[in-house]
C-alpha cells in the first residue's frame, strides 16, 4: 500500500516496537459495529506474511443487524510497507470463488481489510474516501468499519473496501472488446518493480498497468501510445485540445483532494486514472492514512511539504505540474473549492466529521487499544509524523491540522462573486430535480414531441449532442449505476 516506504525500507528506522498480544476471539463486541471472523486452515493467520501468497480460509461476515454470510476464501496480506515483517498488525485481502455483496456495498470477489497501521487516529482514510464521495469522485471504494477476528485473535478496527478495480460494482471499464484495446485502469508507480506486474513511461512518469491485468504487447503497446498523446496534449496547456483526451471535472476534484490533504506518496505510487470511452479520468482516491499532516519534516524534501499545512504539493506531480501551470485550469480549481468549501471545513469544526465519527466509533477505536492492544504512540516508521502519547492527543493534532490547512487554502482560493447557475446537468425539463421524467422528456424531444419545457445543454449530458443515450444515462444514474458525466451537478459561470 506504502509504495513511497517500501522503496527506501533498506534504510528504515523502527523507533519502537508493538509488544502487546492482541486479545482472545472472547473480547466483547459492539452491536453497532460489523465484525468478520476469518478461521484459516492451518492456523496460522496471524503469522502470515505476504511472502506466503493465499491461504485456504473460512470467513463469517456478521452486519450490524445479526446477518451473517459465512463461505470460504483465499485470504493472504496485503500492501508493501504494511506488509512487512515488522508490522504486527497486517492489511489483508481475501477474494470469494463467486461475487458476494458484503454489507450493502455491492457485489465483488475481492476484498481489502485497511488495517490504517501508520494512523494513529484511524480515521484519515476513512474521511478522504468519504469527501471522495460527496466531491463526486466517480467509483470512489465504499467502505465499513468492522472488527477483525482471525484464528481467535482480536485484531482491532479494520475497514473493509473495495479494491480499485475493473467490475460493474467497481471502476466500470471495458476492457475486453475491441482485442482489450478500449478501456485501461493504471496507476503511478514511480520506481517499485514487481515481477507480475507491467510498468511503462510515458514523459517520464512511470505507470504500472492494473487493468488489463496481464496486458500483451499489443495491448501494452496502445495503452502506451494513448499515454504519450494524452501527455503530449495536457503538456500543450491548449484547454480545448486537453479536454478532448481528459476529464476536466474528475481531475480538478482529485487534485484538490490530494492537495488539501498533502498525500504523501502523490507522487510516487496509489495515484490512479482511468481510461474510459476514449477520455482520461482522474481517480478512483485511495491510500490516505500518510496524509494530512502525517509525514516526518526531517525525512525528505517531499515529507516536509505534505507536513506543513500551508503551501502546495500535488501541483508539482506528475501531469499535474503542466495543468496547474495552466492558468484556465487553476480557475476550475478555484471554483471547485469554493463549491466544497463547506464541506472542507467541516471535517474539523466542533460537530463536524470528526466529531460525528468519534460520537459514532469510539469505543471501536478504543477497543483498538486496548483490548487488541496497539498501543497508540508507542511506534513509528521513519517516514512518518511521529505519534503523540494517547488517541486524543493524535486526533487533537488530525483536528488542528485540517482546519489550518482549510483556512490557508480558503486564503489561497479567496471568496468569489457568487456564480450564475446556468443549468443542472440532467436536469432537461428544467424543473430543479434529476429525475425519471428528464430521461422521458429525453426520449419526448427525440420523438418529437411536445415538451412543457426543455433544456438542451443539461439534456445533453456527454456533450456528445443530444441522442438516445443521454436517457440512457441518466437512467444509469438514478439506478446508481455510475456518474462520471456529471450528472446532476451545477453548471455554472462567473458573472
Amino acid at each position: 500500500m506504502k509504495r513511497t516506504v517500501s522503496i527506501l525500507f533498506s534504510l528504515y528506522l523502527i523507533l519502537g516496537m508493538i509488544t502487546a498480544i492482541p486479545a482472545s476471539a472472547s473480547a466483547e463486541t459492539i452491536d453497532s459495529v460489523p465484525r468478520i471472523t476469518i478461521t484459516t486452515e492451518n492456523g496460522n493467520g496471524t503469522a502470515l506474511e505476504k511472502a506466503d501468497g493465499y491461504v485456504n480460509a473460512e470467513i463469517t461476515v456478521t452486519d450490524v443487524n445479526g446477518e451473517s454470510l459465512t463461505d470460504s476464501v483465499l485470504f493472504k496480506v496485503r500492501g508493501h510497507s504494511t506488509a512487512l515483517a515488522f508490522v504486527t498488525k497486517k492489511a489483508f485481502t481475501f477474494k470469494f470463488s463467486k461475487k458476494k455483496d458484503l454489507l450493502g456495498m455491492g457485489a465483488g470477489k475481492k476484498w481489502a481489510l485497511l488495517a490504517n497501521t501508520f494512523d494513529p487516529t484511524l480515521l484519515r482514510n476513512y474521511i478522504a474516501f468519504d469527501l471522495a464521495k460527496r466531491m463526486g469522485l466517480a467509483y470512489t471504494s465504499e467502505q465499513r468499519f468492522v472488527e477483525l477476528w482471525v484464528d481467535g485473535s482480536f485484531r482491532g478496527c479494520y475497514t473493509l473496501m473495495e479494491p480499485v478495480q475493473e467490475g460493474k460494482a467497481r471502476v466500470d471499464i471495458d476492457i475486453e472488446s475491441n482485442g482489450g484495446m478500449n478501456d485501461f485502469l493504471i496507476e503511478l508507480e514511480a520506481t517499485r518493480s514487481e515481477s507480475d506486474v507491467t510498468y511503462f513511461k510515458t514523459d517520464g512518469i512511470r505507470f504500472a498497468v492494473s487493468e488489463p491485468e496481464e496486458p500483451n504487447a499489443e495491448q501494452l503497446a496502445y495503452i502506451q501510445s494513448t499515454m504519450d498523446d494524452i501527455t503530449a496534449t495536457v503538456k500543450t496547456g491548449d484547454r480545448d485540445a486537453i479536454s478532448a483526451k481528459i476529464d476536466i471535472p474528475s481531475f480538478t476534484k482529485f487534485y484538490l483532494l490530494n492537495e488539501l490533504y498533502k498525500t504523501v506518496d502523490f507522487n510516487f505510487s496509489s495515484v490512479f486514472f482511468y481510461y474510459k470511452d476514449g477520455v482520461l479520468y482522474a481517480g478512483p482516491a485511495w491510500d490516505y492514512d500518510l496524509a494530512a499532516g502525517n509525514s516526518n519534516a526531517a525525512y525528505s524534501a517531499n515529507a516536509a511539504a505534505c507536513a506543513a499545512s500551508d503551501g502546495l504539493s500535488a501541483a508539482n506531480c506528475h501531469l499535474y505540474r503542466y495543468l496547474c501551470s495552466c492558468d484556465w485550469f487553476n480557475e476550475e480549481v478555484h471554483k471547485a473549492f469554493r463549491l466544497y468549501y463547506d464541506d472542507f471545513a467541516d471535517l474539523a469544526a466542533e460537530g463536524g466529521m470528526i466529531d460525528r465519527l468519534l460520537d459514532e466509533y469510539r469505543p471501536l477505536f478504543d477497543r483498538n487499544y486496548t483490548d487488541a492492544g496497539w498501543n497508540v504512540g508507542k511506534w513509528w516508521v521513519n517516514v512518518q509524523k511521529k505519534p503523540l502519547s494517547t488517541y486524543d492527543e493524535n486526533v487533537g493534532y488530525l483536528r488542528g491540522w485540517l482546519s489550518d490547512r482549510v483556512g490557508w487554502l480558503n486564503e489561497y482560493y479567496p471568496p468569489i462573486d457568487e456564480p450564475i447557475v446556468v443549468y443542472v446537468r440532467g436536469d432537461a425539463d428544467g424543473d430543479g430535480a434529476v429525475t425519471i421524467l428528464d430521461a422521458t422528456a429525453i426520449q419526448r424531444k427525440l420523438a418529437e414531441l411536445a415538451t412543457a419545457s426543455f433544456n438542451d445543454a443539461a439534456a445533453d449530458v456527454d456533450g456528445d449532442g443530444l441522442n438516445i443515450i443521454d436517457a440512457t444515462k441518466i437512467q444509469r444514474y438514478l439506478a446508481e449505476f455510475e456518474n462520471i458525466y456529471h450528472i446532476n451537478e451545477p453548471v455554472s459561470e462567473s458573472p
